[in-house]
């Protein structure tokens, strides 16, 4: 009996350290692939919608982009799932986790609901409003205005909704202690960036100073939390593997 609850154990650190390898590669895959995407988005003055939608209704690649940017974060948010198996797998903080993970389910749902509207519907507006005329062209701006205002609607929550899986995973490895405190403590910090630039969405719109410098902060140190799990579960693979192999 002892033998064969050691040989259960080690099948589950030998899972969680699989899990962990998965879930650091999916996060920095997708946030490479969010990062890619986002290098061909339009650029511009985003608080001058006549300029910023002209550059929209121009561009060819706009729903190939925003698709890119679909997959790169729902990608990384399955990293964060798959972190949440190895946390329930451990047997450690299954409640923080659990509500890590549905706070990760909500995100992608805010993210799809967000795609959709800036990769589609503002894209159709925008060039509806460049090809009208006469009284219709201020019509026609009105209505890609409230997508647009939708838009930072679905952004504000959706930020909100990522910093909050982001602290609660933070919390959760710190508890379980399966991975080095620091990362945790990123998680938390990553958090916390998102929520804030989530807030100040919902009060300047996307045109803010604060939300760039945040934004640049969040994906660094999520970038450190996502790497370091990874190189966490190589490293106690190559470990279990070094002490497993006979000499």
């Amino acid at each position: 009996m002892p033998a064969a609850a050691s040989a259960r154990g080690a099948d589950a650190a030998g899972s969680a350290d699989s899990e962990l390898t998965i879930a650091g590669g999916l996060m920095v895959a997708g946030f490479l692939i969010n990062v890619i995407a986002t290098s061909l988005h339009p650029s511009g003055e985003e608080d001058d919608h006549q300029a910023i939608f002209t550059e929209y209704a121009d561009s060819d690649a706009w729903v190939v982009v925003h698709l890119g940017q679909f997959v790169g974060v729902l990608v990384a948010l399955g990293g964060l799932l798959v972190l949440y198996r190895a946390l329930r797998g451990a047997g450690r903080s299954p409640l923080l986790a659990y509500f890590a993970a549905a706070a990760t389910v909500a995100t992608a749902a805010a993210w799809a609901v967000l795609q959709g509207l800036d990769g589609v519907g503002l894209k159709q507006a925008a060039e509806a409003w460049a090809a009208a005329s006469g009284p219709e062209k201020q019509i026609r701006f009105a209505d890609a205005e409230t997508v647009r205002w939708l838009e930072w609607g679905f952004q504000s929550y959706f930020r909100i909704l990522l910093g909050l899986a982001f602290a609660l995973f933070g919390a959760a490895v710190i508890a379980a202690r399966l991975v080095p405190g620091v990362l945790g403590w990123a998680a938390v910090l990553a958090g916390i960036f998102s929520v804030v630039i989530g807030v100040d969405v919902g009060y300047s719109g996307l045109a803010s100073g604060l939300q760039d410098a945040l934004g640049i902060a969040f994906f660094v140190v999520a970038l450190v939390f996502a790497f370091g799990v990874l190189m966490t579960g190589i490293r106690q693979r190559g470990r279990r593997s070094s002490r497993e192999t006979p000499q």
